[in-house]
């Protein structure tokens, strides 16, 4: 099972995320964190949505192709009276909007900005590093 725990990102990854969920806090946006850190099996499951298994595609991303197997991302979703809120248009999309920009603010790139295959739940940080970078053995700081 994945997991939602903020422990698990890279130390440099928490304190963003932690910068980010205090400013939603403070403009009155309950989010939850869905997942932070998920195995390379757990990636490959999720991959096999809509291929494989039913569902829709969630990722372009295999196992050892996403940042989250490498602590460095995570996603989350904006809660409405307690409820998730899935929706990206509207006022649902405003919310969104509003999370992302508030992702941005704490140093984070926000899915929800890429021109394919917007994510609107990913944050990540990975100080310019790339997804080969991780693949080698790289960290965020060396």
């Amino acid at each position: 099972m994945p997991s939602r725990n903020i422990k698990d990102l890279h130390p440099l990854v928490q304190e963003r995320c932690r910068r980010h969920m205090e400013m939603c806090t403070a403009e009155g946006i309950d989010v939850l964190i869905t997942c932070t850190y998920r195995s390379a099996q757990e990636q490959d499951e999720l991959y096999a949505q809509g291929r494989t298994k039913p569902g829709r595609i969630v990722t372009k991303a295999r196992g050892g192709q996403s940042y989250h197997q490498y602590r460095v991302a995570y996603d989350v979703v904006p809660l409405r009276n307690g409820k998730p809120v899935w929706g990206t248009r509207g006022a649902d999309g405003a919310l969104w909007q509003r999370v992302g920009e508030l992702g941005e603010k704490a140093g984070l790139e926000w899915a929800g900005r890429w021109v394919r295959m917007k994510e609107f739940p990913h944050f990540q940080y990975t100080g310019g590093k790339t997804i080969s970078h991780f693949q080698k053995g790289g960290t965020l700081t060396g």
